[in-house]
């Protein structure tokens, strides 16, 4: 009766799993009572709220993140003088979109990795807006992966940490996912939004092709919006457990959301990417420059 209501009024997926999110809070108190739980609870409660009145952001309310049975498999805390290319390639050189990925934006100082937006007027490609993108050399498939960041904060370019197919948005190799999807573990697309627990957000979602009969169209799920702790300022944890069942997405070690979102999850290797990602049109003065500031990254496997 509830799918049918929601369905009804038009609710969005990630709406949807608002409303979801504070029956289980709530069945959770009766379950095993705490302080934790009520609290939960309550937050959950706002985040509904929040999502249905101002389609906005959700707190993380879900149970905490537990890596018995897995592994450290890879981690990469950036101690170096500067980004081991052993281990990681730079990805997406040349044009994209208004500008362009170039190698000299990705490097490591004072312990991080450094991704810098910025306008060269001698760029390698030649004058304009520059940016970076990093994969790791290694694929991997199945696991917890991890990353401790700081945002970077405005004009309309994006941190982002994902996990992508060789082919995800084919529908023959895709196959609804199962061949092959793009995991987005979080995108910070919400500098601009005026509300703090709204700015201070980021999203996740899953991208495949062949779900349905529409292959011109990539199928996508759009997990939620989730709210972090002054994500431009300090350093928060976005992590996702793919599973043979489902993902699982977490925020600072705090379930948001989770999905078996298309024919079934990834069945094949895929790479795993560090960006900041350039938008179609960048309308702040040549002046401007912004950072993307990694702490770690890590992947744990069983």
């Amino acid at each position: 009766m509830l799918d049918k209501i929601m369905d009804f009024l038009h609710f969005a997926y990630r709406q949807k799993a608002a409303v979801y999110t504070v029956g289980v809070n709530l069945a959770k108190i009766f379950k095993d009572f705490s302080l934790r739980r009520v609290g939960a609870f309550f937050m959950a409660l706002a985040g509904m709220f929040s999502s249905l009145i101002f389609d906005g952001a959700v707190p993380p309310t879900g149970d905490p993140l537990n890596l018995d049975g897995y592994t450290e498999v890879f981690c990469d805390e950036f101690d170096s003088d500067s980004l081991d290319l052993d281990v990681w390639a730079h990805r997406g050189v040349g044009a994209r979109r208004c500008g362009y990925n170039a190698e000299s934006q990705a490097y490591v100082e004072n312990g991080n990795l450094i991704i810098k937006a910025e306008y060269l007027e001698n760029g390698e490609f030649g004058e304009g807006w520059y940016t970076g993108m990093v994969k790791l050399r290694q694929q991997y498939q199945g696991g917890y992966f991890e990353i401790k960041c700081k945002c970077n904060d405005g004009g309309d370019f994006w941190s982002a940490f994902w996990i992508q197919a060789a082919h995800p948005y084919e529908a023959d190799i895709s196959k609804g996912g199962v061949g092959g999807a793009e995991i987005d573990i979080f995108e910070a697309m919400s500098a601009n939004k005026k509300l703090p627990f709204n700015r201070n957000a980021v999203t996740s979602t899953v991208h495949c092709n062949g779900v349905d009969d529409d292959d011109d169209h990539i199928d996508s799920r759009n997990i939620g919006t989730f709210m972090g702790k002054n994500i431009y300022t300090d350093y928060n944890t976005y992590g996702v457990e793919w599973t043979d069942e489902e993902y699982i997405f977490y925020v600072n070690g705090i379930e948001t959301g989770r999905t078996s979102f298309g024919l079934g999850t990834s069945k094949v290797p895929e790479d795993v990417i560090v960006s900041l990602e350039i938008p179609d049109e960048v309308k702040k003065d040549k002046s401007f420059s912004t950072e993307f500031v990694v702490d770690y990254v890590k992947i744990y496997q069983k």
